[in-house]
């Protein structure tokens, strides 16, 4: 006598027991479509119920993110023209979990520094699956979260310690192709003008070296020039200091800035000082905030695929839901960036 073998359980089993159409079922279990948290769960209990989730998970094609803990600080959660590059990945962010029907719990830090205990708290009241962490990548913060029992993702940020998951552009490189393209051009003279950022901005100061020494030149030291901070004023103040005390700038035919903010206070300088742009001196950027297409000359500039970290975020963390290893070592994830040529950038004279 042959045993019978017991049917697998299928989808139409799974919208059958939870009382939704095929497609809502899909749509739950994919993460493909907003629905309501209540039939989300309907649909995920029913599935676990009868084995199906498992099953699933087994393939890793199943949506494990359903809520997810968002970390700010104050700093960058206003909108403004100074704050875009932020903006557009707390945006990507929202489409990604909108798009896959994960619910966002928000926080934001009430000082630029964000509270690692606070944090964990909220995730642990909330039912948090994950978290992501924007624009703060500081020592305690990181120590804090990583006793948390889920995932966690810093983007735009590092971890020298790898005891999280990261996700950023690739600063370094997307600085050294900027610089090399300057130095293909003839440039030999470039300015650099940076601040005190985090450890990403200190990543584009090795991307204009590591360009200089990939073309055994020696690297201009000298030729650094470092801002109040990053907002366009501060920008603008630095240039205007240093033309104060050397009309010549140096010698620089060039102007790299760490960030697009940056160079539209660089570019108003030069114009107030009646320093044309591109002929004397050539200016580039990093970030491709969209004021840069409209500035005169329209600024060229390392563009960053900010649009998309916060996808690549959610992966890292559902990759880490689905592994359910602890022993799973932390992922880097850095996101290649390009040269965006406008105005801005001409061989020097």
């Amino acid at each position: 006598m042959t045993e019978k073998v017991e049917r697998k359980v299928n989808l139409k089993d799974v919208a059958r027991d939870a009382d939704v159409s095929l497609s809502t079922a899909s749509h739950a279990l994919n993460g493909t479509a907003p629905l309501t948290v209540e039939v989300r769960e309907r649909v995920l209990d029913s599935a676990k119920r009868l084995g199906y989730l498992d099953r699933r998970r087994k393939k890793a094609t199943i949506a494990t993110l359903h809520v997810l803990l968002l970390a700010i600080p104050d700093d960058a959660a206003p909108e403004s023209d100074l704050n875009l590059v932020s903006w557009t990945i707390l945006n990507g962010i929202r489409r990604e979990c909108e798009r896959r029907g994960i619910r966002i719990v928000p926080f934001v830090s009430t000082g630029r520094r964000i509270d690692g205990a606070q944090v964990r708290q909220i995730a642990l009241a909330e039912r948090a699956d994950g978290i992501v962490v924007l624009n703060d990548d500081q020592p305690e913060l990181i120590r804090s979260l990583a006793s948390a029992d889920m995932p966690v993702v810093i983007v735009n940020g590092e971890d020298p310690t790898m005891l999280v998951d990261t996700v950023t552009p690739e600063n370094r490189f997307g600085a050294r192709l900027g610089i090399e393209h300057l130095l293909a051009l003839g440039h030999r003279r470039i300015l650099h003008l940076t601040w005190k950022g985090r450890t990403t901005i200190q990543r584009r100061y090795d991307g204009f070296s590591d360009a200089y020494l990939a073309a055994q030149l020696p690297v201009p030291e000298e030729m650094i020039v470092e801002a109040e901070g990053y907002e366009p004023r501060h920008g603008e103040a630095a240039i205007n200091a240093l033309l104060d005390r050397d009309p010549m700038m140096k010698g620089a035919t060039a102007v790299f800035c760490a960030a697009d903010n940056l160079a539209l206070g660089c570019l108003k300088a030069l114009a107030d000082r009646d320093i044309r742009v591109p002929e004397a001196v050539s200016v580039l950027g990093f970030d491709d905030i969209v004021p840069g297409e409209f500035s005169r000359p329209p600024l060229s500039t390392v563009s960053v695929p900010t649009d998309r970290l916060g996808a690549a975020a959610l992966a890292l963390i559902e990759q880490r839901l689905i592994a359910n290893d602890p022993q799973r070592p932390a992922h880097r994830l850095e996101l290649g960036c390009h040269l965006v040529l406008r105005g801005s950038i001409a061989p020097p004279r």
